[in-house]
């Protein structure tokens, strides 16, 4: 995603300190909760869902996995294949990931969530009013889509979906537009 107009970026982005203490657990633990998964299937599902953003190292992952099996979050799945180890939630496992759900919502409809830090870092060569302008806009804009992304969740709609789908295109065509006007490439 990055790549194409940012080489540098997604190097920077993968190996800043940007993930908030316990994201990886919950991350972890939700996808444990979808279906049995070995330390690299859950770095490479991470990678993969974040579109080569973020790939947490094993050096972060295998110490969490042994933590949460050490207290009992987790077990071993019963079938290995070629003594791949897979992990599953045990029943004090599904209920920390709803508690964790619980504290997510609490923090995203109360408008303390995580954004991005490079938000800050960005337009820095424009007037500062204006920039913190465009910062400000961003941050609501990602606070709206991960609230709506949240609801999303709970009350998911095929129309929604494609409601949502529509307005990022448009936003992105209308983006694309202004982006090729300013370099000269049409009207």
């Amino acid at each position: 995603m990055f790549d194409e107009y940012f080489p540098p970026f997604r190097h920077w982005l993968r190996h800043m300190a940007a993930v908030p203490k316990g994201f990886l657990r919950f991350q972890i633990l939700e996808l444990l909760s979808e279906r049995p998964m070995s330390g690299s299937e859950i770095i490479n599902e991470i990678e993969r869902r974040t579109g080569g953003c973020w790939r947490p190292s094993p050096g972060s992952v295998y110490p969490l996995l042994a933590w949460l099996q050490d207290n009992d979050y987790i077990r071993e799945a019963p079938l290995k294949e070629a003594g791949v180890k897979r992990y599953t939630l045990t029943d004090k496992g599904k209920q920390l990931l709803e508690e964790q759900r619980k504290v997510r919502h609490h923090f995203c409809m109360g408008g303390k969530f995580f954004v991005l830090p490079m938000i800050n870092w960005l337009w820095l060569h424009i007037q500062p009013e204006k920039a913190e302008e465009i910062r400000t806009s961003l941050r609501h804009l990602f606070k709206a889509l991960f609230s709506l992304g949240l609801i999303l969740e709970e009350r998911y709609s095929e129309q929604v979906l494609r409601e949502v789908l529509d307005v990022l295109n448009e936003a992105t065509k209308r983006f694309e537009e202004i982006e090729k006007r300013l370099r000269g490439e049409g009207t």
